[in-house]
């Protein structure tokens, strides 16, 4: 069973390894490029002299961190764009690696030839469920760890919390992997038609990730707020990495004026500009960029639990086919 089912998706296996390889060598060069001018143009060392406090004093050095922070997103953040296809490569497992490992089979009439060889649908599904599952988990971990690595820099001034940073950062990239998987597995045992199985696997995983993404993520941990006055010479530090998910100026009686906006020191038009009026403040609520592996354990949970029962249900639904 092993053999034959190394047989089936060696073709797969051999692809999916060369597109890694391929990306790669794009990889390598920029990220040793991206590395090297983080440290050479100071940038990560004034990053670690700014700490991890929310709030700092704004100074001549905090401005010349953020100025060496974008000239370096500059240079490098068209990058960006190379790491969405990293996004997409779950779920491009689960379409041509999962959905047909049944579907196929079924939809050719070849798993009726396999069970007559005194093999039971059960011990047939565990070993292909196993083998498929062994080999793209051992891919996706290698492919989590050099995303990681290559994205490092560029979220460093952004922070690894946020949208799209978070996805291809850490472990969750392997628990969204076996999840695709198992959803394309899944899917084939109910569709038992190969488009249709793949179509579904597309669909399903864009919104769970969808769902999770916007309504979970925000929520696994309380968020926080800071309030600072326009006149404090205090701004938030950008070297925590903290994820604002909601910032605007509030006026003394707490109700938001000017949304998505912050104001600065009082100047010449003196204070409480733009319709904010007298002891207005900055309001900023934000998840603490030091509960990134937090909240990585908590998605990789639930993409771990979601993955179980979906690999359960396919296996009850072996039994049943026809």
């Amino acid at each position: 069973m092993i053999w034959l089912t190394w047989r089936q998706y060696r073709r797969q296996a051999y692809f999916t390894l060369a597109v890694l390889v391929a990306l790669a060598a794009i990889m390598v060069p920029t990220g040793l490029a991206m590395h090297t001018k983080f440290v050479d143009s100071g940038l990560a060392a004034c990053r670690a002299a700014l700490g991890k406090a929310p709030m700092i004093t704004q100074t001549d050095s905090v401005a010349n961190c953020d100025s060496l922070a974008h000239q370096f997103q500059q240079q490098f953040g068209g990058l960006v764009f190379v790491a969405v296809l990293f996004v997409i490569l779950p779920v491009l497992v689960g379409v041509f690696f999962g959905a047909p490992l049944i579907a196929r089979e079924v939809e050719q009439g070849t798993h009726r030839l396999v069970w007559t060889q005194g093999v039971s649908r059960q011990h047939w599904a565990l070993v292909k469920f196993g083998l498929v599952g062994g080999i793209t988990a051992v891919l996706a971990v290698g492919y989590a760890l050099g995303v990681s690595w290559w994205f490092e820099p560029l979220v460093a001034a952004t922070g690894r919390l946020g949208y799209f940073a978070f996805d291809v950062q850490g472990v969750v990239p392997i628990a969204y992997t076996l999840f695709a998987l198992a959803l394309g597995i899944f899917a084939g045992t109910y569709w038992t038609k190969v488009l249709p199985a793949m179509g579904i696997s597309l669909v399903g995983y864009a919104v769970v990730r969808v769902a999770i993404e916007a309504f979970a993520r925000p929520r696994y941990l309380p968020a926080q707020t800071l309030t600072f006055a326009p006149d404090s010479n205090q701004t938030p530090n950008t070297a925590a990495g903290d994820w604002v998910m909601d910032q605007g100026v509030r006026n003394a009686a707490g109700d938001m004026v000017l949304p998505d906006a912050q104001i600065g020191p009082c100047g010449a038009e003196g204070c409480g500009t733009g319709g904010a009026g007298p002891g207005a403040y900055n309001w900023v609520q934000f998840q603490p960029g030091d509960r990134f592996w937090t909240f990585q354990g908590i998605e990789t949970g639930v993409f771990a639990v979601l993955t179980a029962a979906l690999v359960f249900f396919a296996i009850r639904r072996v039994r049943v086919l026809a």
